[in-house]
């Protein structure tokens, strides 16, 4: 490969870093299912965001329920029945007699963790043009100009974000109600990543599908 190959394969690979670095995004970790779980998809589910910030726990379970609703989910966001507040567990007993939910997905903000990790150096070139100052006995026109490549060292560093934690549960009210799915979500630079709730509930949503506790077809 000659240097000009170099250079931009080495120059591709430094940017492809630098967009590996800062556009990290959610995942789902410890996730758990119940084998046991053979009863029909869920179909009517109530989401539950506990939140103090009213608007944030309107953001987490709309994206929830929207996802669901993807699904052929009947979703409701706990906040049209309990505007307030999110609803204690005598709340959430009554409300799923009385309009006969048959599951319930819980978001739970857990601590925030700190993620430190190397990043590995890396090389970069930059080209430049010198004038030779042609003269005609200096030879070729085309020797006027000639173009060298300058080494650019990256050096390593260490690296420490926020990770925001999530726990996510979705129970059952079959069999006098039992926990059927968890799992946590880690969101490193939270801050960074735009709709990070739609995200997180996409990701969800499709493993509940996948483990057919809710319809797969959208």
């Amino acid at each position: 490969m000659n240097s000009l190959g170099k250079a931009v394969v080495t120059a591709a690979l430094g940017c492809l870093m630098g967009l590996m670095c800062g556009c990290a995004s959610s995942n789902l970790v410890d996730k758990w299912h119940d084998p046991s779980f053979k009863a029909p998809p869920l179909g009517k589910m109530l989401v539950i965001a506990v939140r103090k910030n009213a608007t944030k726990r309107r953001i987490w379970e709309d994206a929830f329920a929207g996802e669901l609703v993807k699904h052929g989910v009947v979703a409701t966001s706990s906040y049209s029945l309990f505007p307030d507040a999110p609803p204690d567990t005598n709340q959430v007993i009554a409300t799923v007699q009385a309009n006969g939910f048959d599951g319930i997905l819980v978001v739970l903000r857990l601590p925030t963790e700190m993620d430190t990790k190397y990043v590995h150096g890396y090389t970069t070139y930059t080209t430049t043009e010198r004038d030779l100052h042609y003269s005609p006995s200096s030879g070729s026109y085309w020797q006027r100009y000639y173009t060298y490549y300058r080494e650019i060292e990256h050096p390593g560093y260490v690296d420490s974000q926020s990770v925001d934690i999530r726990a996510i549960d979705v129970t059952s009210i079959g069999n006098g109600g039992r926990m059927i799915w968890s799992a946590k979500s880690r969101t490193p630079d939270p801050g960074s990543v735009p709709d990070a709730q739609r995200g997180i509930a996409g990701l969800v949503i499709d493993d509940l599908a996948q483990q057919s506790i809710i319809n797969s077809k959208k």
